[in-house]
């Protein structure tokens, strides 16, 4: 299950530690402008190395595109990239071969395929997400013809959190923090807690919340492939990812009688007094912002001897080396738009092909 999408597909292929990583995107419709600095801009957003509260690592990841462009736009044909891995450091890893780390994929991986790539991970690393990005950055290219717009920030580390109403910030101000938040004193604790973590040898967890705007009514396809079942499991699918909530969601202290949004014409386009659905009713768009919150663990690799059993169920102890995240959150934040993007964009395509039905 390698493959997303039911029109607009991305099959995405590579290892952490293999010569590079990459995908496939087919459904892409023609004549497309390829912005290959955007593209790369969302991926530098994404790559390791790129502040003190994130990997080490360092890594240009810079794109290659192998097929499905021409003159600089899209041909409606497949499109294949590439990046190529460069500062992988795969003997950090040797003694991890034989153990299993806690709260990895390393025993899963094993009892399901009978081997594993302990390398960084293998298949199993957040590296894989690269091919998210390329093929939700040219996602965003074309929603963009759409007057359709994504964004996300991060809105909780740990026990430091923003208010819910992503309507109090400018958005703007989310890239003017290494850590992606919009509201600048926030954004310091966050750092300050991400920091002192690291220093620990520890990881810390946090929330990530997505606006999507310009989503015109319609998309969703019930009973099965609700719009918020879709971007539900296109969040789940990510790294990390232990939780999703669109609209109110787990806000359950409140009566129907305030939950409901109340309809009203507005010089003859019917809208809602307020959002508490999320933008999202019976599963379908009803046109206004979509939005949504992903609650991403702490980061399983830490920096401080653990207990564990080997391949024979012998006990014993470890530690860690290489270079890892301290908090995901920063780096989670392109690659959570990049889903949205996919899934929004595959489903205004499904009701395009619905509406031809």
């Amino acid at each position: 299950m390698n493959t997303f999408g039911n029109i607009f597909k991305l099959t995405s292929f590579g290892e952490s530690h293999g010569q590079a990583v990459g995908g496939v995107i087919d459904g892409c419709p023609p004549g497309i402008e390829l912005d290959t600095g955007f593209i790369q801009n969302e991926l530098d957003r994404r790559r390791p190395g790129q502040s003190s509260i994130t990997t080490l690592r360092k890594e240009e990841d810079k794109v290659s595109f192998l097929s499905g462009v021409f003159e600089g736009k899209t041909t409606g044909t497949p499109i294949a990239f590439t990046v190529t891995n460069k500062d992988q450091n795969s003997s950090d890893y040797d003694n991890l071969k034989d153990v299993y780390r806690p709260s990895h994929a390393d025993y899963t991986f094993e009892q399901k395929y009978g081997v594993r790539d302990y390398r960084g991970g293998g298949r199993s690393s957040a590296r894989e997400t690269i091919a998210r990005v390329v093929a939700g950055a040219i996602a965003k290219l074309i929603l963009k013809k759409l007057s359709i717009k994504i964004v996300a920030y991060t809105s909780q580390v740990g026990s430091i959190a923003l208010d819910n109403d992503y309507s109090k910030y400018d958005f703007l101000q989310i890239e003017e923090t290494p850590v992606r938040c919009p509201d600048g004193e926030k954004a310091k604790e966050m750092i300050q807690l991400i920091e002192e973590v690291k220093a620990d040898g520890d990881t810390i967890g946090g929330v990530v919340t997505c606006i999507v705007k310009g989503v015109p009514v319609g998309l969703g396809e019930p009973v099965f492939s609700k719009l918020h079942a879709a971007l539900g499991a296109a969040m789940l699918s990510i790294n990390a990812a232990k939780g999703f909530e669109y609209g109110q969601g787990f806000n359950v202290d409140i009566r129907g009688s305030e939950a409901n949004d109340i309809f009203y014409n507005d010089n003859g386009v019917i809208k809602t007094q307020t959002n508490n659905s999320g933008g999202i009713q019976g599963g379908i768009s009803n046109g206004q912002d979509i939005y949504f919150r992903v609650a991403f663990k702490p980061v399983s690799t830490i920096l401080k001897q653990q207990m564990t059993v080997d391949k024979k169920g012998v006990e014993t102890t470890i530690e860690a080396k290489g270079r890892h995240d301290p908090c995901v959150l920063p780096r989670a934040v392109p690659i959570v738009e990049a889903m949205a993007a996919l899934t929004i964009l595959d489903y205004y395509l499904l009701s395009q092909t619905t509406v031809l039905l």
